[in-house]
């Protein structure tokens, strides 16, 4: 039985690792190469190497495909990609969404295609970009069980570590993945705090790391990596692990369906805020990680945004 094309759509931290995965899967099988495309197309020179196929649009990307994949950066980038992918022709095929959404935009999005005669799902993903290169993302994967089955190779072992199946019902893999980040904003609210504690008493943040490590294990020491790095600051150039615009984006989502569920998310609402308030305290361009909470936080305790470890790295004088 013939292998079906597979077409990609959007490279950015996340997408780049995952579609390297599956176009190295797809060699291994003697498949067809990945077909992709992205706003920026350099971004896939190392795709390419790997012999991966680029396009031009997300239209010839549809029109090759059978099997559909995209990892885009908000709402509105999904409806419009999903509009495009109508237009060029969507009957019979699979289209396979792996941003972070609100779950009224994956209802939305999955009934235009099921309209237009294909189907969706809704497939967003936990864990950073590193986990992304490493192919050992969480996979929450909601929609029709015909196009579930049929993607399921694409998935463990290829670009992530395990799937959690959300049955039908697409809203659900959207929430379950809202209700993920309303953990990791915290953990990172909370593990931001106690660092900015640990230098303010003089305890110091290598110790604190090292007693996150043992007792919490080592994801919250990841998560506290972020911050002794400086990488919750990339330099000037650089690109943040996972950008806090998106981050803000993710939690105002939580935030709004907090509210129409009746309840609140008050360390969120507090996360969210020093995020906000981190974008206005670098100058404009830098890119954040969206761990900079940090950086408010210190600043709010009267030290300097940047760590000495950010000045060290970015050839700049301590403050006295």
């Amino acid at each position: 039985m013939a292998q079906p094309q597979v077409g990609w759509i959007g490279l950015g931290s996340m997408g780049i690792g995952m579609a390297k995965n599956l176009q190295k899967y797809l060699t291994s099988v003697s498949a067809p190469a990945l077909i992709y495309t992205n706003r920026t197309i350099s971004r896939g020179v190392p795709l390419d190497a790997l012999g991966g196929v680029a396009v031009t649009s997300v239209t010839e990307v549809a029109q090759k495909s059978e099997i559909i994949f995209s990892c885009v950066s908000n709402d509105a980038v999904l409806h419009a990609t999903a509009d495009e992918i109508i237009s060029a022709g969507v009957k019979d095929k699979i289209y396979v969404d792996c941003s972070t959404v609100h779950p009224d935009t994956s209802v939305a999005v999955s009934e235009k295609i099921s309209a237009a005669g294909g189907q969706f799902v809704a497939a967003p993903v936990f864990g950073a970009s590193p986990m992304a290169e490493a192919g050992k993302l969480i996979f929450v994967v909601a929609g029709p069980s015909s196009a579930t089955s049929k993607i399921a190779p694409y998935l463990k072992d290829v670009m992530g570590r395990s799937v959690i199946s959300m049955g039908e019902v697409v809203s659900q893999s959207s929430l379950l993945k809202i209700a993920g980040n309303i953990c990791v904003v915290s953990f990172m609210e909370v593990v931001s705090e106690a660092h900015v504690f640990a230098t303010k008493t003089g305890l110091g943040s290598e110790i604190l790391e090292t007693m996150i490590a043992d007792m919490f294990g080592p994801v919250l020491e990841s998560y506290s990596k972020r911050l002794t790095s400086g990488n919750y600051a990339p330099e000037v150039g650089g690109k943040a692990g996972f950008d806090v615009q998106l981050a803000m984006k993710d939690a105002r989502h939580a935030l709004n369906c907090a509210e129409k569920a009746g309840c609140r998310l008050e360390v969120s609402e507090v996360a969210l805020k020093h995020m906000e308030k981190a974008t206005t305290l670098v100058p404009e361009g830098r890119q954040l990680d969206s761990s900079s909470m940090y950086g408010t936080l210190r600043v709010e305790a009267g030290l300097d945004f940047y760590t000495d470890k950010c000045l060290e790295r970015d050839g700049v004088a301590k403050k006295a």
